[in-house]
């Protein structure tokens, strides 16, 4: 299982981040501020959400000011928060709070709005159970992926390296369905899983012994058809063009798994501001 972001991975991302933004400082504050004063600033959710990444927020104020010092929420990840939520409360020397705002809210509002999108498709998917996919921002995968458990999904694969998925291009490169499974399975000792898009293909999975198989960019028919022949020899995955609107229609094919890459690479930051009080 995929673990919670590392210390190291957060601090890492906080400075890479920092870094982009202020880069040699940041001259609107070092130009307007006199002295550098203590101040209370307040993070207000705009619109209801699902909350992802509170502590990298928390993490960000921290690295700019080791002092400051967090109030006034009962909130976690993974929670709702209704529209006018306090989010979080800072209370920071006024330099650090300027200059961590916007890696903050940006963190925060890319981190919940995955998990906002993912909500909404897990509670239309039921009973099926929603998964992610590597179609992930470069860098922020353990991020987006920790976003999408808070909102109620389930990870696939982190990447290449930890699970077997064999596509279009390598039961081509193989030779066939039947060979691409007979070689990783003289290779590995892991589950396997096969890309279908018709029911021969189907067919010639299960045959082969697939332990899961995905049924790609097939219609609701087609999929209760693989459903009824694979009759649970194997486990089944929907992929390709889930939409919100389609998830009740796909609901009732018996499949175990649907998995949506939208959850990543389309899903809307929400919106929340900082306010000083």
């Amino acid at each position: 299982m995929i673990g919670p972001p590392t210390q190291e991975e957060i601090q890492h991302l906080i400075e890479t981040a920092l870094r982009e933004d202020l880069g040699p400082g940041d001259i609107t504050t070092a130009s307007v501020l006199e002295g550098d004063p203590i101040a209370v600033a307040e993070l207000t959710a705009k619109e209801p959400l699902v909350l992802c990444g509170l502590e990298i927020a928390k993490a960000v104020f921290l690295h700019l000011d080791p002092g400051a010092q967090f109030e006034g929420s009962s909130f976690r990840d993974g929670d709702s928060v209704p529209l006018g939520g306090t989010v979080l409360r800072v209370r920071a020397h006024t330099r650090a709070l300027l200059e961590g705002e916007r890696v903050a809210l940006n963190l925060l509002q890319r981190l919940s709005g995955i998990a906002t999108l993912t909500r909404k498709f897990v509670e239309e998917a039921r009973p099926l159970t929603v998964l992610d996919t590597r179609k992930t921002t470069p860098g922020l995968r353990v991020f987006e992926k920790y976003a999408v458990r808070m909102g109620g999904g389930t990870n696939h694969r982190f990447g290449l390296y930890d699970a077997v998925l064999i596509k279009d291009n390598h039961i081509r490169h193989a030779g066939g369905i039947a060979r691409a499974v007979a070689r990783v399975r003289e290779r590995t000792g892991v589950s396997i899983e096969v890309e279908t898009t018709c029911q021969k293909d189907v067919e010639e999975a299960v045959q082969a012994g697939a332990d899961t198989l995905l049924l790609d960019n097939m219609s609701p028919e087609q999929i209760k058809t693989a459903v009824d022949y694979i009759g649970g020899r194997a486990k089944t995955e929907i992929s390709g063009g889930v939409t919100l609107a389609r998830l009740k229609e796909l609901a009732g094919t018996g499949a175990d798994f649907v998995s949506v890459g939208a959850l990543t690479h389309s899903a809307p930051a929400v919106d929340i501001s900082m306010n000083f009080l």
